[in-house]
């Protein structure tokens, strides 16, 4: 049996980095890593080792990767000490493990590209 041959496989541009794409996404405004991820077309779990290089990335630029805090939805308990980025498993208070997703954005980065 004779193999087919294989179509190369054409690489990204540097300006088409899956970051860069994720980037665009948050200034749009405030998403979730599950919007992220089917817009990207990558596993959730991806999504939050970008999110965390983003949120260093960003503090150098002087912009800030903003983090809206995850929320029960039995109880109303807003996890805003959370330093992760991945949303909790359970509510502390009621055990409930209905949680909304924490939301994220990017804030200050349209200030510079206009300057």
């Amino acid at each position: 049996m004779k193999k087919r041959p294989r179509k190369p496989v054409i690489p990204r541009t540097a300006q088409e980095t899956t970051r860069h794409a994720i980037m665009a996404l948050l200034g749009e405004g405030s998403v979730s890593a599950k919007d992220i991820s089917t817009a990207v077309h990558l596993p959730e779990k991806e999504v939050y080792s970008h999110l965390e290089h983003i949120r260093r990335s960003l503090h150098a630029t002087g912009a800030v990767l903003e983090v809206a805090p995850a929320e029960c939805r039995m109880c109303g308990f807003v996890f805003a000490k959370r330093d992760r980025m991945t949303p909790p498993g359970k509510c502390p208070v009621c055990r409930n493990e209905a949680i909304l997703d924490p939301l994220f954005s990017i804030r200050g980065l349209q200030e510079q590209e206009t300057d």
